[in-house]
């Protein structure tokens, strides 16, 4: 077992194990435990009491962080020559098709996000074996392939994320930086509990929420009261 460096140490007893933090407490606790040296992110993870397994019980949505993600998110507009020019105004870093699909091809995936058109996605087919594992194909339901290219650029550069229950019940995602106010953190971490809420299936039976944990890279988890997020 590793040992605790200083400043692990010295907040290594500031979570309590049993208790239920609101929202506002653990965004700002979740600042004071993060000892890395680089500007953490601050993550929120949601166990569900769906079975993922069956079609009518997967929980997956987009959501608009109120306050941005916190980070720059690298964005790969594939669209049509009459697309282009908005998607670049929108705040697009790359804007093509043909050249960056080829680049693609040769191993180029140094982007957060891709946003293409129904269109083109007979052409971005071919490379979703690259894509996918890496959590980059396009998908309607994410609403990174539409008609509105630029739109859909101004809502990922403003801090809209996807999201899905993975295969054993549990939402994670990040929600922010550390180096962001508890306010504004707060305000994410809320926003994205509410919108997962107002998801649930109806073929949920139970217990929809099950634990709510707001942590940071390599930072302990802090258990978060459901009710707080309302």
């Amino acid at each position: 077992m590793s040992k605790l460096t200083k400043n692990q140490k010295a907040v290594a007893g500031k979570v309590e194990a049993n208790k239920l933090y609101t929202v506002e407490e653990a965004a700002a606790l979740v600042k004071e435990i993060t000892t890395t040296k680089f500007d953490a992110s601050v993550d929120v993870d949601i166990r569900l009491g769906v079975d993922p397994r069956k079609a009518n019980q997967m929980v997956r949505g987009v959501v608009s962080l109120p306050n941005g993600t916190g980070k720059v998110t690298r964005v790969l507009a594939l669209c049509t020559p009459d697309q282009e020019a908005a998607a670049k105004e929108a705040g697009a870093d790359y804007v093509g098709l043909d050249e960056y699909i080829e680049k693609i091809k040769g191993g180029w995936t140094d982007i957060d996000v891709i946003i293409t058109m129904p269109s083109c996605m007979g052409k971005i087919g071919p490379i979703g074996r690259i894509l996918g594992p890496r959590g980059l194909m396009p998908n309607p339901k994410s609403g990174t392939v539409t008609m509105d290219v630029a739109k859909a650029v101004k809502e990922v550069k403003s801090g809209k994320i996807d999201f899905k229950v993975d295969k054993t019940g549990i939402i994670h995602t990040s929600i922010g930086k550390v180096s962001m106010d508890a306010a504004a953190i707060a305000g994410n971490a809320k926003e994205f509990i509410n919108t997962v809420v107002k998801l649930k299936p109806a073929a949920a039976k139970g217990t929809y929420i099950k634990s709510i944990f707001i942590s940071s890279t390599m930072s302990k988890g802090i258990k978060i009261d459901p009710k707080s997020a309302d």
